[in-house]
């Protein structure tokens, strides 16, 4: 045997050693990475190939300090009015409660919480000023100044109006306006599809298997068989919902109390804004509360995501209810069963 082979023996043979004793902490890429790298050392050369940058993960933060556990003997907690249901801890992603949570469903306006994230990772000054087009003032359902298509109590937007985007922002995410949805994504993108690509673009960034969006607003398509290919799961938005959290500004418009006044560039038009969240306004909300989104379509039936903060506001958890006529109920009694079952090390 050649001096050069029982150098390599000796660099090659303890190094699997050590892969093999750490199958399971590291995925086999890293290990063939790991292999490749000391292949190059014994030839007496590095290795050229750069390190490509780590995807995000969709979870609040990546290198969390806690985990949660399970306290022994907790019963498994039922949702049984919710189509779906999943609780989640933010930090790590760790599932804490699970029922149907993979399972492929329309999610109506929780949509809105993409779109709200691509905003800000888009738009450098929330203070740029959206030119609102007639598609924007077109569009069906809750509008600015309109729970409802009909029921308008507050001025509406206008074709021509120019308003922040932060502006559009907080009709978005508090009263789901549909109408500020398609302007943002416009002025994104250009248009509505081409937002869409980049959304469906992040959700596969972020490891979202179980999720396709076809609108920014989330609004039924009126081709049923179209509207099929429109979806996403409990456990997905709750994913997005963590992730969301990187960015205070979403969560502090959120739970801004109704009545919020918004006005155009010129200031000559004023719209009032009101908020979909009920426990703003009740005694009885959640402890620690950082915020909830709606979400309602004939498709959907009744949706709602609510991220809370644990006692010692350290952690946080984010719950979902998909299709659930009784969604207010259900997430407080999840949130509760969850810091009752629940601890973190």
């Amino acid at each position: 045997m050649g001096i050069g082979a029982t150098i390599l023996m000796i660099l090659i043979f303890p190094m699997n050693s050590f892969l093999l004793m750490q199958e399971g902490l590291s995925d086999g890429k890293q290990a063939q990475a790991d292999v490749q790298s000391i292949q190059g050392l014994v030839k007496g050369t590095e290795s050229s190939k750069s390190e490509e940058p780590a995807e995000p993960k969709a979870q609040a933060v990546d290198n969390p300090q806690y985990q949660p556990v399970r306290k022994d003997g907790v019963k498994d907690l039922a949702v049984p009015n919710a189509h779906a249901s999943v609780v989640i801890d933010a930090d790590t992603g760790m599932i804490l409660h699970y029922s149907n949570d993979r399972t492929h469903r329309q999610i109506a306006s929780l949509t809105k919480l993409m779109t709200a994230i691509l905003v800000m990772e888009k738009v450098k000054n929330l203070d740029e000023d959206v030119t609102i087009d007639r598609e924007a003032v077109s569009a069906d359902g809750t509008k600015v100044g309109c729970l409802i298509s009909g029921n308008c109590t507050s001025q509406r937007l206008e074709i021509g109006e120019k308003i922040s985007v932060r502006n559009l922002l907080q009709a978005m995410l508090m009263n789901s306006a549909n109408d500020t949805a398609i302007a943002l994504s416009k002025y994104v993108a250009g248009s509505q599809d081409a937002f869409v690509d980049i959304m469906n673009k992040k959700a596969k960034e972020l490891g979202l298997d179980d999720t396709h969006f076809c609108t920014p607003s989330g609004l039924d398509l009126d081709d049923e068989t179209a509207a099929a290919g429109c979806y996403s799961s409990a456990y997905d938005i709750a994913r997005i919902a963590a992730y969301s959290l990187r960015y205070d500004t979403i969560w502090k418009i959120a739970r801004t109390p109704s009545n919020l006044t918004i006005v155009s560039a010129d200031g000559k038009i004023q719209h009032t804004i009101l908020n979909t969240d009920r426990y703003l306004d009740q005694k009885n909300q959640p402890l620690n509360l950082i915020g909830t989104k709606t979400g309602y379509t004939p498709l959907a039936g009744y949706s709602l995501l609510t991220i809370v903060n644990d006692p010692s506001m350290k952690h946080k958890i984010v719950a979902v209810v998909l299709d659930d006529p009784q969604r207010w109920q259900d997430i407080n009694n999840m949130i509760n069963w969850t810091f009752n079952s629940y601890t973190w090390q």
